[in-house]
């Protein structure tokens, strides 16, 4: 039989050892990179906007962009202030290259970005977006997943299914839409690089905007 005095020593050495191991998974969780350029993409099931599931292995043999937003973020209106309608012309030019594109909001219930299926299919008809699917990720779980940083962050895979860019859409790390047609635009040079069969070069550069609302 324990003493009153051993119970509560084997209590608190349980008590020790739940810390240890909570701290762990936080290191862990907090010391996560992603998947970098080079790196098989991070497979995943998630719902749609419709309440639909989709899983990137749907799209195998495909190109995929995601596009982390959160509508609320100034970053995010550059590139969806029409004219130029910057985000909405590389989501158009994607569909016609047979090239899916997932529109990603990670927003957490009551922060800024965050949408529902209703409120986000009413943002892709407002902003005459065409993304193939809007992903609803309000858990942050495919956020984390890729390790998404900010609105805009995108990540494209290639069709053998290796993560070939991440980062910023575009070079002019600003607010201003004024600032689109003299910056060097990542994504649509990467999707050009993929279908001509070349390597992607930046395949990573430093994204910019608001902080991912987890």
């Amino acid at each position: 039989m324990f003493s009153r005095r051993n119970l509560s020593l084997a209590a608190g050495m349980a008590a020790a050892v739940a810390l240890t191991a909570g701290a762990l998974i936080a290191s862990t969780a907090t010391a996560s990179v992603g998947a970098q350029p080079g790196d098989p993409a991070p497979g995943f099931t998630a719902m749609n906007s419709y309440g639909e599931q989709v899983s990137l292995a749907d799209f195998a043999g495909k190109t995929v962009v995601l596009e982390w937003t959160n509508d609320g973020c100034p970053f995010v209106r550059k590139h969806y202030t029409r004219p130029p309608g910057n985000m909405q012309a590389l989501q158009a030019d994607a569909a016609a290259n047979d090239v899916v594109w997932l529109t990603v909001i990670s927003s957490a219930t009551g922060k800024q970005g965050y949408a529902d299926g209703d409120r986000a299919n009413q943002l892709t008809e407002d902003r005459h977006a065409a993304p193939a699917h809007v992903i609803l990720d309000p858990s942050g779980t495919l956020g984390r997943l890729y390790d998404a940083k900010t609105t805009p962050h995108m990540f494209i895979v290639a069709p053998d299914g290796v993560l070939a860019y991440q980062g910023a859409i575009d070079s002019e790390a600003s607010a201003s839409s004024g600032d689109i047609e003299g910056a060097t635009n990542y994504v649509s040079a990467a999707l050009a690089s993929l279908a001509a069969g070349e390597s992607v070069d930046p395949a990573s550069t430093k994204p910019y905007g608001c902080s991912v609302k987890y």
